[in-house]
């Protein structure tokens, strides 16, 4: 299951009267990219062959009885089949990212030659069939040794050690990728893996997590630290392509977040001032630094002296490192002021503690909601260049084909973007989550958004393509025309909703 079901902390977007008119793939710029995404651990499989060593995901379940990515959909073999499918299905790009562990096994020093060998012979697979590749660089998969030695992200030696890696892939493939994302879902990252301690390596305050029982960590301090590290190890990353590579290269490099939709739940101005709360602990966290330079205000005063402060080299480093935001977005909820518990003392606040607010989920279909998101990243940081990254349906794994559902949502989330980029969104991509059936990090293979079905009980893991991916086929190739869609029934049922 992707990051949304991670944290029950999010806010809804009403756009009144907002409506989806019929469109088509020619109603979007030209050079506008629609594709499809996965990521390493949850497609390659091939865990302990040729070279790679293990990530912290290997060997890590957070939850009881969960399945893992040591065979997944077995991409490290079978990627010629799979960007055949994508070829057939006409996609434009294709998003994944690289196994650090695979192409540098100790996560510093020698690199793999078969792991090296493995992704060029993939990006050149993907060129030959006309599809863009779009590498990211850091998808939760920290090598294992470097955990060990110093505990990877909560240290600062990490910011080296992830240039180094971005700089050989950088070298290696950058000739051939235009764009590179640094690192995913960085603020879901930095909560759900150190203060819920649902992601790998499974840090947070015993008291603290709702979801786990964690045997080290201070939800309180390492979320905080990591972000920081975060968006110092991505401006190290993009200022050394910038210098050394850009000019030659000509791609771009950006940050991705995870956005929630955030409305307020009643007209109340308690209300309104926690979504904004929320904005800015979700969206501003991140975005704040890299668009002017510092932390949110509130943030800051939340937070205190357990929010790392940036010295003004960092400051001036961090500002502007971004050449576009790469956007993560699934779900949308309504959000209300938090009554404080008194129980709560300094030391067991968390993340959410420190935002102050509960939320409220309004179903699986909200575009406008993501229509919101686009509209709030317009308005608030300056209207930066945008690639959505993710963005899927999921269902049940089963072997029904005819997912109707993720039809509709698929075609209604489309258009609530190209109503957003009509009203100025600097929107540049779309890539649909996911190419295929995947291990998803934290339902194992229960759930699934591909639009390819994957057979796990087969020996040959044999794929098979939705109703979703004829209908996409249909919309790249210009052969679907998305009839009018009004996106506002929904909203009814929601008296104490509100505008932007």
């Amino acid at each position: 299951m992707k990051a949304f079901s991670l944290l029950s902390i999010c806010v809804v977007i009403v756009l009144a009267n907002s409506h989806i008119d019929a469109f088509t793939r020619n109603d979007f710029p030209e050079d506008f990219l629609f594709g499809a995404g996965t990521s390493a651990y949850q497609w390659e499989g091939a865990v302990d062959e040729d070279g790679r060593t293990p990530s912290v995901w290997d060997g890590f379940s957070p939850f009881d009885n969960m399945d893992n990515g040591d065979i997944a959909c077995d991409g490290y073999h079978k990627y010629k089949k799979d960007v055949k499918l994508m070829a057939e299905m006409g996609l434009e790009a294709f998003r994944f990212s690289i196994s650090w562990s695979r192409l540098i096994p100790n996560g510093r020093g020698p690199i793999n030659p078969k792991g090296l060998q493995f992704y060029k012979n993939l990006i050149k697979e993907l060129l030959t069939h006309g599809i863009e590749p779009h590498l990211t660089l850091y998808h939760y998969d920290l090598p294992q040794a470097l955990e060990d030695e110093y505990g990877g992200w909560i240290n600062h030696k990490i910011i080296e050690d992830f240039t180094a890696f971005a700089d050989v892939c950088f070298r290696e493939f950058g000739d051939d990728v235009k764009l590179w994302t640094t690192i995913n879902e960085a603020n879901i990252f930095a909560i759900g893996a150190y203060s819920e301690g649902i992601l790998p390596p499974g840090h947070c305050s015993t008291s603290s997590s709702r979801y786990v029982k964690c045997s080290t960590g201070n939800s309180s301090t390492e979320p905080y630290i990591v972000g920081h590290n975060i968006l110092l190890a991505h401006a190290s990353a993009s200022n050394l392509y910038r210098l050394k590579y850009k000019s030659k290269q000509r791609g771009s490099i950006g940050l991705c977040i995870y956005t929630y939709g955030l409305f307020p739940y009643t007209n109340s101005k308690e209300d309104e001032v926690a979504t904004q709360r929320a904005k800015d602990f979700y969206f501003g966290w991140l975005l704040k630094p890299l668009v002017f330079g510092d932390y949110p205000d509130v943030m800051k005063r939340v937070v205190g002296t357990r929010l790392p402060v940036f010295s003004e080299e960092e400051s001036e480093q961090v500002r502007g490192s971004s050449d576009f935001i790469g956007v993560i977005h699934y779900t949308t909820l309504y959000v209300t002021e938090s009554k404080p518990s008194p129980s709560i003392l300094p030391s067991n606040q968390d993340f959410s503690t420190d935002m102050g607010v509960e939320t409220i989920s309004i179903g699986n279909t909200v575009p406008w909601g993501f229509e919101g998101v686009l509209e709030y990243l317009k308005q608030s940081f300056n209207n930066p260049p945008i690639y959505i990254l993710e963005n899927g349906f999921a269902t049940k794994h089963d072997s029904t084909l005819q997912d109707t559902a993720r039809v509709e949502y698929i075609q209604s989330y489309i258009g609530a973007m190209l109503n957003a980029i009509r009203n100025g969104s600097d929107t540049r991509g779309y890539f649909y989550w996911s190419m295929i059936d995947l291990y998803e990090l934290l339902a194992g293979y229960r759930v699934s958004f591909g639009l390819y079905y994957v057979n796990f009980s087969d020996d040959g893991l044999k794929r098979s393509p939705k109703l979703s991916a004829s209908w996409y086929t249909g919309f790249l190739n210009g052969t679907v025309d998305v009839s009018p869609l009004d996106i506002t029934q929904q909203q009814s049922h929601f008296s104490g909703s509100s505008s932007l």
